[in-house]
């Protein structure tokens, strides 16, 4: 799985594939476990996705920005869990050195264009909520595909940037990775070589890419809060909390399960608790998501039951 790359008198080795050790064992209950949320995955997504296509009482930006989570999910998971599933029947878990790099690459881009359309999202909600007669003018169709376009272009910036500092990486000995798919912090730890700007890169994308949406978001609800209050008791309030909710517990169960990915401590972090971690925000996550969404929302659930009239008609 090597060839021989001697540096400095350092036993270096050029990577032709890394063996994940993430799966040491359970293989079999990992595969179907990881297969029903994968199912579940590409079954709900889909259908956020068809719904919001199909009726128009779905095209509004709220919904518009919904469809492009949907889709990030379902990148998301394909990304990682096919992968997953095919070492979960084989002996020795591996991915090649190149597709190691592209799952990663793939990762991030999908990690930061949620991150900025999360806080897009929460932006939405702000403007529906607070200035709700400017709401149509500041979101307008043209807004809203630019915006989405420039969540799609800042994830993919962000990981160009990380999986180029990772392509420079040297490996000494075997090429093992404490996990189950490729991301940035498992290469770093079996990297030899000087990571220290690929840490930085790390620490100042965590920042821009991660903690700059969260703070926007918090603005946001903390604005919704404010304006809530102040609405009289009865339809109104109770209708501006549940748009609000389902987004707010998709927020919080996004960033700190990613914030905990990529600012892990420096020691008593097992690897079964990072790869824990990984899988709730990448995996978990993107599952939930169209529940969540779904959940106590009438307009979902009525165009759901439209689509299922329409398709059970003759």
């Amino acid at each position: 799985s090597q060839t021989a790359c001697p540096m400095a008198g350092m036993n270096q080795t050029q990577v032709t594939e890394f063996v994940l050790l993430g799966f040491s064992h359970g293989q079999p209950f990992f595969f179907a476990l990881f297969l029903a949320i994968y199912l579940a995955t590409l079954l709900g997504n889909s259908a956020i996705l068809s719904l919001v296509s199909l009726d128009p009482h779905l095209h509004s930006p709220m919904y518009f920005f919904l469809s492009h989570l949907s889709c990030l999910d379902l990148c998301y998971s394909s990304v990682t869990v096919p992968k997953i599933l095919a070492n979960a029947l084989r002996p020795r878990a591996t991915i090649s050195y190149g597709g190691c790099l592209v799952q990663m690459f793939l990762l991030m881009w999908c990690a930061g264009a949620e991150c900025a359309l999360l806080a897009l999202m929460a932006y939405d909600r702000f403007a529906a909520v607070c200035q709700p007669l400017r709401y149509r003018q500041a979101l307008g169709r043209s807004t809203c595909a630019a915006a989405a376009a420039g969540c799609w272009l800042w994830g993919l910036l962000d990981s160009a940037v990380h999986t180029l500092l990772a392509a420079r990486l040297s490996f000494c000995g075997a090429a093992r990775l404490q996990h189950i798919f490729c991301d940035v912090p498992p290469l770093l730890g079996a990297a030899c070589s000087d990571t220290r700007p690929n840490q930085l890169a790390l620490h100042i994308s965590s920042i821009f890419v991660g903690l700059s949406p969260f703070l926007l978001v918090i603005i946001s609800y903390l604005c919704i809060l404010a304006t809530v209050l102040g609405m009289p008791l009865g339809t109104s309030r109770r209708k501006a909390f549940s748009t609000c909710s389902a987004h707010l517990i998709v927020v919080t169960l996004y960033f700190v399960a990613a914030n905990l990915n990529y600012n892990r401590p420096s020691s008593g972090y097992s690897p079964a608790a990072d790869t824990l971690v990984s899988v709730l925000y990448c995996i978990i996550i993107p599952m939930l998501n169209p529940l969540v969404y779904s959940f106590r929302n009438r307009e979902v659930w009525g165009a759901l039951r439209k689509a299922m009239r329409v398709g059970a008609t003759p």
